[in-house]
Protein backbone atom coordinates (compact mmCIF):
# COMPACT_ATOMS: atom_id res chain seq x y z
CA UNK A 1 0.00 0.00 0.00
CA UNK A 2 1.22 3.04 -1.39
CA UNK A 3 1.37 5.91 1.69
CA UNK A 4 -0.54 9.50 0.23
CA UNK A 5 0.38 12.62 2.51
CA UNK A 6 -0.58 15.78 2.07
CA UNK A 7 1.62 18.34 4.07
CA UNK A 8 -0.06 21.85 4.71
CA UNK A 9 1.82 24.69 5.45
CA UNK A 10 1.42 28.67 4.81
CA UNK A 11 1.26 31.87 6.49
CA UNK A 12 -0.55 32.11 9.80
CA UNK A 13 -4.28 32.94 9.52
CA UNK A 14 -4.08 31.94 6.05
CA UNK A 15 -6.64 28.76 6.50
CA UNK A 16 -4.47 26.15 7.60
CA UNK A 17 -7.22 24.91 10.48
CA UNK A 18 -9.86 25.62 7.91
CA UNK A 19 -8.01 23.33 5.38
CA UNK A 20 -6.93 20.18 7.82
CA UNK A 21 -10.31 20.25 8.81
CA UNK A 22 -11.65 19.57 5.21
CA UNK A 23 -8.95 16.59 4.70
CA UNK A 24 -10.38 15.03 7.95
CA UNK A 25 -13.74 15.15 6.35
CA UNK A 26 -12.21 13.30 3.16
CA UNK A 27 -10.85 10.65 4.91
CA UNK A 28 -7.74 11.63 6.02
CA UNK A 29 -5.76 11.11 9.09
CA UNK A 30 -4.74 14.21 10.63
CA UNK A 31 -1.96 15.60 12.51
CA UNK A 32 -1.66 19.48 13.22
CA UNK A 33 2.03 20.97 14.14
CA UNK A 34 4.05 17.91 13.59
CA UNK A 35 7.52 18.70 13.87
CA UNK A 36 9.45 18.00 10.46
CA UNK A 37 11.93 15.26 12.43
CA UNK A 38 8.68 13.03 13.15
CA UNK A 39 7.21 13.09 10.03
CA UNK A 40 9.02 10.11 7.87
CA UNK A 41 8.29 8.33 11.74
CA UNK A 42 5.01 9.14 11.85
CA UNK A 43 3.88 8.56 7.97
CA UNK A 44 5.41 4.91 8.72
CA UNK A 45 3.61 4.30 11.45
CA UNK A 46 0.32 5.21 9.95
CA UNK A 47 1.28 2.94 7.23
CA UNK A 48 2.27 0.11 9.06
CA UNK A 49 -1.42 0.49 10.89
CA UNK A 50 -2.89 0.69 7.40
CA UNK A 51 -3.28 4.40 7.20
CA UNK A 52 -3.20 5.18 3.91
CA UNK A 53 -4.27 9.20 3.61
CA UNK A 54 -2.48 11.55 6.17
CA UNK A 55 -2.32 14.55 6.54
CA UNK A 56 -0.20 17.03 8.78
CA UNK A 57 -0.05 21.09 9.36
CA UNK A 58 3.72 21.89 9.68
CA UNK A 59 3.77 26.20 10.65
CA UNK A 60 6.45 28.75 11.56
CA UNK A 61 5.95 27.52 15.06
CA UNK A 62 8.31 25.15 14.70
CA UNK A 63 10.92 27.23 12.45
CA UNK A 64 13.98 26.28 14.28
CA UNK A 65 13.16 22.74 12.17
CA UNK A 66 12.04 23.72 8.91
CA UNK A 67 15.26 23.46 7.65
CA UNK A 68 15.36 19.98 7.35
CA UNK A 69 11.70 19.78 5.77
CA UNK A 70 12.51 20.80 1.94
CA UNK A 71 14.99 17.65 1.69
CA UNK A 72 12.65 15.65 3.33
CA UNK A 73 10.17 15.61 1.23
CA UNK A 74 12.75 15.02 -1.38
CA UNK A 75 13.45 12.34 0.21
CA UNK A 76 10.24 10.84 0.88
CA UNK A 77 9.22 11.00 -3.04
CA UNK A 78 12.10 9.40 -4.16
CA UNK A 79 11.27 6.90 -1.41
CA UNK A 80 8.02 6.39 -3.39
CA UNK A 81 5.83 8.01 -0.61
CA UNK A 82 2.94 10.03 -2.69
CA UNK A 83 3.56 13.55 -0.74
CA UNK A 84 2.25 16.76 -2.05
CA UNK A 85 2.85 20.36 -0.28
CA UNK A 86 0.00 22.69 -0.20
CA UNK A 87 0.88 26.18 1.00
CA UNK A 88 -1.82 28.79 1.82
CA UNK A 89 -1.13 32.57 1.50
CA UNK A 90 -3.13 35.34 1.81
CA UNK A 91 -2.37 39.14 0.96
CA UNK A 92 -1.33 40.76 4.06
CA UNK A 93 -3.77 43.22 4.67
CA UNK A 94 -6.46 40.64 5.10
CA UNK A 95 -3.98 38.83 7.16
CA UNK A 96 -4.03 41.96 9.34
CA UNK A 97 -7.62 41.98 9.18
CA UNK A 98 -8.08 38.58 10.31
CA UNK A 99 -5.66 38.86 13.33
CA UNK A 100 -7.84 42.06 14.44
CA UNK A 101 -11.00 39.76 14.43
CA UNK A 102 -9.89 37.01 15.98
CA UNK A 103 -7.57 38.80 18.67
CA UNK A 104 -4.77 35.99 18.52
CA UNK A 105 -1.27 36.86 18.60
CA UNK A 106 0.90 35.67 15.66
CA UNK A 107 3.11 33.17 16.26
CA UNK A 108 6.27 35.31 15.82
CA UNK A 109 5.20 38.43 17.80
CA UNK A 110 6.47 38.76 21.19
CA UNK A 111 5.58 40.47 24.42
CA UNK A 112 3.05 43.23 23.47
CA UNK A 113 4.96 46.14 22.39
CA UNK A 114 4.25 50.11 22.65
CA UNK A 115 3.28 51.77 19.72
CA UNK A 116 1.51 50.80 16.66
CA UNK A 117 0.13 47.03 16.70
CA UNK A 118 -0.31 46.68 13.53
CA UNK A 119 3.11 47.82 12.08
CA UNK A 120 4.63 44.84 14.80
CA UNK A 121 1.90 42.42 12.83
CA UNK A 122 3.14 43.16 9.47
CA UNK A 123 6.78 42.56 10.67
CA UNK A 124 6.32 39.29 11.84
CA UNK A 125 4.12 38.24 8.81
CA UNK A 126 6.81 39.34 6.90
CA UNK A 127 9.68 37.16 8.54
CA UNK A 128 7.01 34.59 8.64
CA UNK A 129 6.86 34.86 4.38
CA UNK A 130 11.07 35.20 4.48
CA UNK A 131 11.25 32.12 6.83
CA UNK A 132 8.78 30.15 4.54
CA UNK A 133 9.99 31.14 0.92
CA UNK A 134 11.34 28.09 0.14
CA UNK A 135 8.80 25.73 1.11
CA UNK A 136 6.45 28.00 -0.77
CA UNK A 137 8.54 27.42 -3.68
CA UNK A 138 8.05 23.49 -3.90
CA UNK A 139 4.41 23.92 -3.17
CA UNK A 140 1.04 23.95 -4.74
CA UNK A 141 -0.07 27.61 -3.77
CA UNK A 142 -3.62 28.73 -2.86
CA UNK A 143 -4.35 32.18 -2.38
CA UNK A 144 -7.42 32.66 0.58
CA UNK A 145 -7.06 36.52 0.49
CA UNK A 146 -10.99 36.05 -0.51
CA UNK A 147 -11.86 32.66 -0.26
CA UNK A 148 -14.69 31.70 2.80
CA UNK A 149 -14.33 28.25 4.67
CA UNK A 150 -16.32 26.91 2.55
CA UNK A 151 -15.29 28.06 -0.52
CA UNK A 152 -11.63 26.99 0.91
CA UNK A 153 -12.93 23.19 1.51
CA UNK A 154 -14.16 22.79 -1.70
CA UNK A 155 -10.62 23.72 -3.04
CA UNK A 156 -9.04 21.70 -0.92
CA UNK A 157 -11.34 18.56 -2.28
CA UNK A 158 -10.05 19.38 -5.46
CA UNK A 159 -6.90 19.26 -5.15
CA UNK A 160 -6.36 16.02 -3.01
CA UNK A 161 -9.23 14.23 -5.67
CA UNK A 162 -6.57 15.21 -8.68
CA UNK A 163 -4.56 12.87 -10.06
CA UNK A 164 -1.41 13.54 -8.59
CA UNK A 165 1.37 11.21 -10.85
CA UNK A 166 0.89 13.84 -13.30
CA UNK A 167 0.53 17.73 -13.51
CA UNK A 168 -2.73 19.16 -13.45
CA UNK A 169 -3.58 22.29 -14.84
CA UNK A 170 -5.81 24.92 -12.22
CA UNK A 171 -7.75 27.43 -14.41
CA UNK A 172 -8.95 30.26 -12.43
CA UNK A 173 -10.86 33.55 -13.46
CA UNK A 174 -10.57 36.87 -11.36
CA UNK A 175 -11.26 40.04 -11.17
CA UNK A 176 -8.81 42.51 -11.71
CA UNK A 177 -10.54 45.17 -9.51
CA UNK A 178 -9.89 42.67 -6.51
CA UNK A 179 -6.05 41.82 -7.09
CA UNK A 180 -4.17 38.97 -8.79
CA UNK A 181 -4.34 35.61 -7.34
CA UNK A 182 -1.01 34.85 -5.27
CA UNK A 183 -0.90 31.24 -6.19
CA UNK A 184 -0.96 32.21 -10.23
CA UNK A 185 2.13 31.02 -12.46
CA UNK A 186 0.62 32.53 -15.29
CA UNK A 187 -1.63 35.94 -15.63
CA UNK A 188 -3.53 36.50 -19.04
CA UNK A 189 -5.24 39.78 -19.11
CA UNK A 190 -8.64 39.64 -21.17
CA UNK A 191 -9.83 42.75 -20.60
CA UNK A 192 -9.66 44.01 -24.17
CA UNK A 193 -11.55 40.73 -25.33
CA UNK A 194 -15.60 42.96 -25.86
CA UNK A 195 -17.29 42.83 -22.36
CA UNK A 196 -20.33 41.19 -22.69
CA UNK A 197 -21.30 43.65 -19.50
CA UNK A 198 -22.30 46.15 -21.61
CA UNK A 199 -25.21 44.17 -23.38
CA UNK A 200 -27.96 44.51 -21.27
CA UNK A 201 -29.54 41.17 -21.41
CA UNK A 202 -26.29 39.08 -20.69
CA UNK A 203 -25.39 41.59 -17.69
CA UNK A 204 -26.84 39.74 -14.76
CA UNK A 205 -25.48 36.33 -16.69
CA UNK A 206 -22.20 34.99 -16.17
CA UNK A 207 -19.13 33.16 -18.91
CA UNK A 208 -20.75 29.74 -17.76
CA UNK A 209 -24.12 30.66 -19.20
CA UNK A 210 -24.89 29.55 -23.09
CA UNK A 211 -25.84 32.88 -24.22
CA UNK A 212 -22.45 34.60 -22.79
CA UNK A 213 -20.79 31.92 -24.26
CA UNK A 214 -22.22 32.50 -27.67
CA UNK A 215 -21.63 35.70 -27.87
CA UNK A 216 -18.10 35.47 -26.94
CA UNK A 217 -17.55 32.86 -29.27
CA UNK A 218 -18.84 34.85 -32.21
CA UNK A 219 -15.61 37.35 -30.95
CA UNK A 220 -13.11 36.64 -33.65
CA UNK A 221 -10.79 38.18 -30.81
CA UNK A 222 -11.70 35.65 -28.38
CA UNK A 223 -11.12 32.76 -30.80
CA UNK A 224 -7.79 34.65 -31.70
CA UNK A 225 -6.77 34.90 -27.79
CA UNK A 226 -7.95 31.59 -26.80
CA UNK A 227 -5.71 29.86 -29.56
CA UNK A 228 -2.40 31.99 -28.78
CA UNK A 229 -3.04 31.09 -25.01
CA UNK A 230 -3.44 27.37 -25.30
CA UNK A 231 -0.69 27.59 -28.01
CA UNK A 232 1.56 28.90 -25.14
CA UNK A 233 0.78 26.68 -22.75
CA UNK A 234 0.93 23.37 -25.15
CA UNK A 235 4.73 25.25 -25.89
CA UNK A 236 5.96 25.07 -22.57
CA UNK A 237 3.80 22.21 -20.55
CA UNK A 238 6.16 19.61 -21.26
CA UNK A 239 9.33 21.89 -19.55
CA UNK A 240 7.31 22.10 -16.00
CA UNK A 241 6.47 18.67 -16.21
CA UNK A 242 9.79 17.66 -16.56
CA UNK A 243 10.61 19.65 -13.74
CA UNK A 244 8.39 17.11 -11.53
CA UNK A 245 5.80 20.08 -11.26
CA UNK A 246 1.98 18.90 -9.30
CA UNK A 247 0.24 21.61 -10.20
CA UNK A 248 0.22 24.70 -12.60
CA UNK A 249 -2.48 27.63 -12.12
CA UNK A 250 -3.41 29.55 -15.24
CA UNK A 251 -4.90 33.27 -13.69
CA UNK A 252 -7.10 34.60 -16.47
CA UNK A 253 -8.72 38.42 -15.54
CA UNK A 254 -10.80 40.76 -16.50
CA UNK A 255 -12.60 43.74 -15.00
CA UNK A 256 -15.54 41.66 -12.54
CA UNK A 257 -14.47 38.08 -13.15
CA UNK A 258 -17.67 37.73 -14.30
CA UNK A 259 -18.21 37.05 -18.17
CA UNK A 260 -15.04 36.75 -20.04
CA UNK A 261 -12.54 35.65 -17.62
CA UNK A 262 -14.87 32.73 -16.60
CA UNK A 263 -15.54 31.48 -20.35
CA UNK A 264 -11.69 31.61 -20.99
CA UNK A 265 -11.24 29.71 -18.01
CA UNK A 266 -13.85 26.94 -18.59
CA UNK A 267 -13.14 26.75 -22.53
CA UNK A 268 -9.24 26.08 -21.81
CA UNK A 269 -10.41 23.42 -19.64
CA UNK A 270 -12.07 22.06 -22.03
CA UNK A 271 -9.13 22.22 -24.44
CA UNK A 272 -6.73 20.62 -22.05
CA UNK A 273 -8.39 18.10 -20.48
CA UNK A 274 -7.60 15.40 -22.85
CA UNK A 275 -4.15 15.96 -21.96
CA UNK A 276 -3.97 16.96 -18.26
CA UNK A 277 -6.40 16.72 -15.43
CA UNK A 278 -8.36 19.97 -15.17
CA UNK A 279 -9.73 21.90 -11.73
CA UNK A 280 -11.24 24.90 -12.79
CA UNK A 281 -11.54 27.91 -10.01
CA UNK A 282 -14.14 31.06 -10.70
CA UNK A 283 -12.78 33.15 -7.51
CA UNK A 284 -15.33 36.02 -7.60
CA UNK A 285 -18.08 33.96 -8.64
CA UNK A 286 -17.34 31.03 -6.22
CA UNK A 287 -17.29 33.93 -3.57
CA UNK A 288 -20.89 35.00 -4.52
CA UNK A 289 -22.21 31.56 -4.22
Amino acid sequence: MTAEVVLVTGISGSGKSVALHALEDAGYFCVDNLPPELLRDFIRLEHERFTSRVAVAVDVRTAVSLPHLLPLIGDLKREGVNIRAVFLDAATDALVRRFSETRRPHPLSTAQAPGDGSRALIEAIELERALLAGLREVSTVIDTSQLRPAQLRSWMRDLVGANASSLTLVFESFAFKHGVPLDADFVFDVRVLPNPFYIRELRPLTGRDDPVAAYLDAQPEVTEMLSQIESFLRRWLPGFESDQRSYLTVAIGCTGGQHRSVHAAEMLARRFADRNATLVRHRELDTRD
